[in-house]
C-alpha cells in the first residue's frame, strides 16, 4: 500500500457516506476512515462531523483501502470504476452501495483480485438503528464475510439476502416508507381537524408504537389487527375505508416500481444487460 496506513475508504462523500461515518463513530469505530470525493464542501463537512481523512487522489485512496466502499449513484459506478482501473491501484475487498447494480457488472468493471459485496444500508444507520441488507459474491471468503457483517453491525442490524431478491428488499425496507406514511397520516388528521403538531404526534405514535409492540409482543400481525380494530369501532371503520380505496394495491404498485427502477439502473450501467 505504498507505505500508507490501511483504512476504510469511501469513494463518494454523499448522504449515505455521511450517515455511515456518523453512525460508525457513534458506535465506537476508532479505525481510520478516508473519503474520496471531488466536492470539497462535502469533504469539509465529513471531516468536521466524523473526523474522516480526506483522500487527495483516487489512486492513493484505493491503494490504502482495507475495505473499499463505493458510495456513488448507480449511474456513476461504471465511470468511477473505470477511473479506478486506469490508476492501476489494486482493490481487495469492495462493497458497493449502489442500488440495482448487480455483482456480475461490478466484477466486469473491476476483475480479480477484487472481491465484491453489495450492501444496502439505511440512512437511519446515522443513529445506530439502521438495517443493512448484504449480498456476497461467491469468491468472498468466510473471514471477509465476517468482516463486512461486523462492520455494518456497528450501525444496526444486518441481514443477508440472496442477490436475486435484493431489489425487492431494497424497494420494501426503505425508511422513506415510514416518512411517507407519517406525512400522509398527519395530513389526513389535519384535514379532519387537528393542528399540525398534534397531528404529527398522533401519527408518529400510531406508526412507531404499533411496530414496537409487534416486535416485542411476539404476536402475529393478524392477531394484532384484530386486537386493535374492534368490529364497529373507529379503527375498524378507518382501516376498512382505506382497504376499499385500494391501499394494499397502491403499496404493491409502489414496490413494483422500485424493483423496475433497480433493473433500469442495472441496464444503464452495463450494455450487456440492455437486451
Amino acid at each position: 500500500m505504498h507505505g500508507l496506513k490501511a483504512a476504510t475508504v469511501f469513494l463518494g462523500g454523499g448522504r449515505i457516506t455521511s450517515a455511515l461515518c456518523a453512525g460508525l463513530r457513534r458506535g465506537g469505530f476508532a479505525g481510520d476512515i478516508a473519503v474520496y470525493d471531488r466536492n470539497p464542501e462535502k469533504l469539509r463537512l465529513l471531516r468536521k462531523e466524523s473526523h474522516v481523512e480526506i483522500a487527495r487522489d483516487l489512486e492513493s485512496a484505493v491503494a490504502r483501502a482495507q475495505l473499499l466502499i463505493v458510495a456513488v449513484r448507480p449511474s456513476s459506478v461504471g465511470p468511477l470504476l473505470a477511473q479506478v482501473s486506469a490508476t492501476g491501484a489494486v482493490a481487495g475487498l469492495c462493497v458497493s452501495l449502489a442500488a440495482g447494480i448487480p455483482l456480475s457488472v461490478l466484477r466486469k468493471h473491476m476483475p480479480t483480485p477484487a472481491r465484491w459485496v453489495r450492501a444496502m444500508p439505511s440512512p437511519v444507520c446515522r443513529v445506530g438503528r439502521g438495517l443493512t441488507a448484504i449480498s456476497f459474491d461467491r469468491p468472498v471468503s468466510l473471514s471477509q464475510r465476517k468482516c463486512v457483517c461486523e462492520f455494518f453491525e456497528r450501525v444496526g442490524q444486518v441481514v443477508e439476502v440472496p442477490e436475486r431478491r435484493l431489489d425487492a428488499f431494497t424497494a420494501a425496507y426503505s425508511s422513506s416508507h415510514g416518512y411517507h406514511a407519517l406525512a400522509a397520516l398527519a395530513s389526513a388528521a389535519q384535514r379532519a381537524g387537528l393542528d399540525r403538531k398534534t397531528a404529527l404526534i398522533a401519527a408518529a405514535h400510531a406508526l412507531a408504537d404499533g411496530i414496537q409492540y409487534w416486535r416485542e409482543s411476539g404476536l402475529g400481525l393478524d392477531q394484532l389487527l384484530r386486537e386493535a380494530a374492534t368490529p364497529g369501532g373507529i379503527a375498524a371503520a378507518t382501516l376498512q375505508a382505506m382497504d376499499r380505496a385500494g391501499y394494499a394495491a397502491l403499496v404493491a404498485k409502489g414496490i413494483q416500481a422500485g424493483v423496475r427502477q433497480a433493473k433500469q439502473n442495472a441496464r444503464a450501467s452495463h450494455p450487456a444487460l440492455r437486451s
